[in-house]
């Protein structure tokens, strides 16, 4: 009987964060995804032993993690977290106002009530220098510690001594400063061998990813970016290194074998980047397989993958995507599987807004629908999960462990499907089908623009290129440590990780230390081997960020004409307002579709409104939560729910509920009454305070959602709350310049 072989394959990387030459730590995220996801996602597999699992674990990230077991790194996010805070200088103050909150605020930061506290301490001022004399030096002492303890991974909380601190809650001493950074050298002291352990019991395969996270295709040939767009801008200078891409292939597969045991069978390339290039080098390094998007496979076979609305695959494209490819025909021949991209987009975008159970049933019956063609041909249907292993779960309520118990409890109890290693798949499917081709590109648009193309982007790549060329010329000239020293920041220099934050699509509130960083590597070429570092790389590459998210509160009671079909700049004039961040950060595929809300209040009535950042087709559901918080942080009072259906341009329904019960993210329960509201182009709504219970010095939190089938694509905003305090008129223009 057919069967689904269902594959997950979970890539777990962070950029190389080392100064070779001063030995410090730039950025501390190694370090924090160390603490919360790396040994959480593959211990939970102890508990089900018949699903199968893929880990790819690129080769500088397991070296930096090697490092802080070492005691060996030198990072100031992590001295300042070992500190006394009775001895903090006034700038680590600002340090601390300014890096310790970077987390996500709806699963980290709200977790933990005292942290939740100092945060909103810290939010009441513009500018962290401004919050300094605020707060005291117990303030910082528990900064230091829920900071740290709000990315433990949920194994480690229920440890005794974890658990105690978390009960305690605040007014934390030295001694628990201690405790802290004690569980934290456990957690990271267990996060490998937890992988050598896993891949010894059996059911779990480790693959690797060139050494340093580069782009393959584009390190062999950067005109490789214009194969896969026609017209792409290029740098001024041409990239030419395909024996740096063969050195980054030869290396990861080395360092594997050192540090696990065995030799990796397969390689996802660094952002799924493959071209023909590419698959020759997977052959002459003796890989046995490669992955990348269904994208790449639907360019190269010009046969495109069509979905229904709800997003399963037709026949014919199930057909061609559920199956292995493979290249060359000889021993030598290297298999190539392409994910599933919806599904794999649902796990890392979209079930973070449903409930796990929920979710969890919504991907077995979406992989079951899509694959059902190809079974009912008596062929077994090869389904590829392949997305990012760390970044997804702070999105989720604690961690997405739930979710990912019961999706896990789901397959292994079906016998339809068989979640299966790569390996145990290739050994086990003898009908695969040739592939003679690829188009060069990724798992992102199957092509790189990305990380290449736009000014900045075209401007890193003509630094690298100034300092290979050097590095060419000058090498003799250098001791062997030196020489080789300035080779490795090379291959530094060409991660991928660098362009991803260059150019339009993506930032973080890291932009400058990654810009920085991406020069320091390149001037530290320069000086091992005895030259200055030319002046350019003294000056920021990146530009002014644009498409930012940017919040304004409040100035002034409004009075929009909901009715009128006309949209008044004036009526909206002094309403808080959210603007959508259009650069996604570490992930990316996130669909956009809000662009900006609106929300403000007058002595009697909640006015909002909320503009789509395109057309929107066919039929939707908004679902406006709105959370009424008293002026005590700890006792939130009620939820209403506004819920509207929208067609194309017209407004189907508008409904009001109420809901005592804050766990339902439905707002399930209580009365359900008409609402106010009118939507063209945009959607705007009136509701009374009265009915929301809302009182003078409560705050309204407000969070928009918009769903399509029942699934969340989009929020506004995407973590957090849009704040609206209920107060008299003269304190919001009190307030009124506070933009942040």
């Amino acid at each position: 009987m057919a069967s689904i072989r269902l594959i997950f394959l979970w890539h777990m990387h962070q950029p190389f964060y080392k100064d070779l030459v001063t030995g410090e730590y730039r950025l501390p995220w190694v370090r924090m995804h160390a603490l919360k996801d790396y040994y959480g996602m593959v211990k939970l597999l102890d508990e089900f032993p018949l699903v199968h699992q893929n880990f790819n674990l690129v080769p500088s990230l397991i070296t930096q993690i090697e490092d802080y077991i070492a005691g060996t790194t030198k990072e100031a996010w992590h001295d300042l977290v070992r500190k006394p805070a009775s001895d903090f200088s006034y700038a680590e103050k600002g340090f601390a106002l300014t890096y310790l909150f970077q987390a996500n605020h709806s699963h980290q930061i709200v977790r933990y009530p005292r942290y939740l506290e100092l945060w909103q301490k810290r939010a009441s001022f513009r500018t962290p220098e401004a919050a300094i004399e605020s707060f005291d030096s117990q303030d910082f002492a528990d900064l230091q510690v829920l900071s740290q303890v709000a990315w433990f991974d949920e194994f480690f909380l229920d440890a005794p001594q974890v658990a105690a601190l978390i009960e305690k809650g605040r007014d934390f001493t030295p001694a628990d400063q201690q405790t802290v950074l004690e569980a934290e050298a456990q957690i990271l002291a267990a996060v490998i061998p937890a992988y050598r352990g896993a891949v010894k019991r059996g059911g779990v395969e480790l693959s690797t990813t060139p050494f340093y996270h580069p782009i393959l295709p584009l390190l062999c040939d950067t005109n490789n970016g214009r194969l896969s767009s026609p017209g792409l801008p290029l740098p001024r200078r041409r990239f030419l290194q395909t024996n740096d891409a063969l050195e980054q292939m030869r290396r990861a597969l080395e360092f594997h074998e050192q540090t696990f045991g065995q030799r990796p069978a397969g390689m996802w390339p660094s952002e799924g980047s493959v071209s023909n290039e590419v698959l020759t080098l997977a052959r002459q390094v003796g890989l046995k397989w490669l992955a990348t998007d269904e994208g790449v496979l639907g360019r190269s076979t010009q046969s495109y993958f069509e979905r229904s609305a709800g997003g399963t695959l037709t026949s014919d494209s199930a057909q061609r995507l559920y199956r292995i490819y493979r290249h060359g025909e000889s021993h030598d021949a290297v298999a190539v599987l392409f994910r599933d991209h919806n599904l794999s987009d649902l796990i890392g975008f979209v079930y973070s807004g449903m409930d796990p159970k929920d979710a969890a049933a919504h991907f077995v019956k979406s992989v079951k629908a899509s694959a059902q063609p190809v079974l009912a041909s008596a062929r077994d249907a090869v389904v590829s999960i392949i997305l990012d292993g760390e970044n997804a779960w702070e999105h989720f309520p604690r961690s997405g462990r739930e979710f990912l118990r019961r999706l896990y409890h789901a397959i292994q109890d079906d016998s339809q499907i068989e979640p299966l290693t790569i390996s145990e798949v290739l050994d086990r499917t003898h009908d695969s089908a040739s592939i003679s081709s690829l188009v060069p590109g990724s798992w992102i648009n199957a092509n790189f623009n990305v990380w290449i193309g736009a000014p900045e982007d075209n401007l890193a790549w003509d630094y690298l290129a100034e300092a290979r060329d050097f590095y060419a010329r000058n090498q003799q000239s250098a001791s062997e440590e030196n020489r080789q020293l300035a080779y490795e920041e090379l291959l530094i220099a060409e991660g991928s990780d660098w362009n991803w934050w260059y150019g339009p699509e993506h930032h973080s509130a890291n932009d400058k230390d990654f810009d920085e960083l991406y020069r320091r590597h390149l001037s530290n070429v320069y000086r091992l081997l005895g030259a200055n570092p030319p002046d350019y790389l003294q000056h920021p590459i990146s530009q002014d960020l644009l498409g930012k998210s940017r919040t304004v509160p409040q100035t002034a009671f409004i009075r929009p004409q909901i009715e009128s079909p006309n949209i008044g700049y004036f009526d909206w004039l002094g309403a808080a307002s959210f603007t959508a961040d259009r650069r996604s950060s570490a992930m990316h595929g996130k669909k956009f579709l809000l662009e900006r809300a609106y929300a403000g209040i007058n002595e009697e009535d909640l006015f909002f409104r909320l503009d789509p950042g395109s057309v929107l087709q066919g039929e939707y559901q908004i679902d406006t939560r709105i959370e009424i918080q008293p002026i005590s942080i700890q006792e939130r009072r009620k939820t209403v729910l506004a819920t509207f259906r929208l067609s194309s341009s017209r407004l189907l329904s508008a409904k009001l509920r109420h809901s005592d019960d804050l766990s339902s993210g439905n707002g399930a329960g209580g009365n359900e009454e008409d609402l106010h509201a009118n939507f063209e182009k945009v959607l705007r709504a009136r509701v009374p305070l009265a009915k929301l219970g809302a009182q003078s010095g409560d705050t309204l939190l407000l969070r928009f959602t918009i769903l399509r089938e029942q699934l969340p694509v989009d929020s506004l905003p995407a973590q957090g709350w849009m704040e609206l305090p209920i107060t008299a008129e003269e304190q919001m223009i009190e307030s009124g310049d506070q933009v942040w």
